[in-house]
């Protein structure tokens, strides 16, 4: 595959806008994450080159406060650091959200010494095509990817949007390496922290959230899994979880500090017990009422990831059909959706808005 040129850095302005209003938002979840490595700068280039509105990273600090982008803190799943020997030391193990995690973490590894790292891909059993880039491409900072967002939005003429998430804030805000503050500063240093910036910001946590909304006017996305609870509510014996926060009730206290919610894919479209889906759950109207976007997640090309609704046929070895999961979503009511598949995200809302407007 052929990956775009590096562009330069450039400032953002007089720039086009991107959809149009109302259009759903097509995410690139970790950049082009179904074609190479993910949360690489090759990455999302890719996925801007294939249409993306929006790039996602996950955000994680260094052991000097410098915020990159990676999956999790762990990288030992993501990059080459169990190949350097000088880096063996380091292998550790921590409660990281209430779980047990043995391998190697950001924040014990100064910016300079990840960047002697190599990303790999995570899912190789999955995507082996991925992983013919292992060993290729650098962990890229926030502010890497943000003179990358600029620059392409300059050069293509077309709002790019960035859509970052803080990974395990109470976490990192424990250890001194809150991601709240330098994820601000870096949108002030790209000028991308004013109103009408293409930028949402992002959190499975209530908390840091909160705060945000009293720090920026930026809209602001709570995640909603489909099981368990916010880690910030775990240890604050608050039993309310992510189910309790898309109730209609919920959805109004959410509406509160944050303008949209970015939901596990379940939530909109259940699954039966043999893994097929029927009608959509009242939750995006319900959300709508409450003055809530809708995102949700994660559209993927492989079968095993879709309900068995959006396979050719009933038997196991045949193929998903990811436009149709797409289109499934879009009818549903979304306002956007997170894809690995760029292309596919990009092709399906185009042909669905064509039929929309042809009835």
């Amino acid at each position: 595959m052929e990956i775009p040129a590096r562009a330069g850095s450039t400032a953002l302005s007089d720039v086009p806008a991107g959809p149009a209003l109302g259009t759903p938002i097509v995410i690139a979840h970790r950049g082009a994450s179904g074609h190479l490595p993910e949360h690489t700068l090759e990455s999302y280039r890719l996925a801007i080159a294939l249409g993306a509105d929006y790039v996602e990273p996950d955000l994680v600090s260094t052991k000097d406060g410098v915020l990159v982008a990676r999956h999790e803190n762990e990288i030992g799943g993501t990059t080459d650091v169990s190949d350097h020997p000088e880096f063996a030391g380091r292998r550790t193990r921590k409660w990281v959200d209430g779980a047990l995690v043995t391998g190697w973490f950001t924040e014990d590894f100064t910016l300079a010494e990840l960047k002697t790292l190599r990303a790999k891909e995570r899912l190789p059993q999955v995507r082996p095509a991925n992983a013919a880039y292992d060993g290729r491409f650098e962990v890229p900072t926030f502010d890497e990817v943000l003179e990358l967002v600029v620059s392409e939005s300059r050069r293509l003429r077309r709002s790019i949007g960035v859509y970052p998430e803080t990974k395990h804030p109470t976490y990192f805000a424990s250890i001194g390496l809150s991601l709240e503050p330098p994820l601000l500063d870096a949108l002030a240093r790209h000028h991308l922290d004013r109103p009408g910036s293409t930028v949402f910001l992002q959190s499975f946590e209530v908390t840091n959230l909160r705060w945000l909304r009293t720090m920026t006017s930026l809209p602001l996305v709570q995640l909603v899994d489909a099981d368990g609870r916010p880690f910030d509510r775990v240890l604050a014996d608050d039993p309310r979880s992510y189910r309790d926060l898309v109730s209609p009730a919920g959805l109004f206290e959410v509406a509160a500090y944050a303008d949209a919610i970015g939901v596990h894919k379940d939530l909109v479209l259940p699954r039966d017990d043999a893994g097929r889906v029927n009608r959509p759950s009242p939750l995006v109207a319900q959300a709508h009422d409450a003055g809530l976007l809708v995102h949700a997640w994660t559209l993927r090309n492989e079968k095993q990831f879709m309900a068995t609704s959006f396979r050719t046929s009933p038997h196991p070895a045949a193929p998903g059909d990811p436009h149709a999961e797409v289109r499934a979503f879009l009818e549903a009511g979304v306002d956007g959706f997170f894809t690995d598949n760029t292309d596919t995200g990009v092709t399906a809302r185009a042909d669905w808005l064509r039929l929309d407007a042809v009835s």
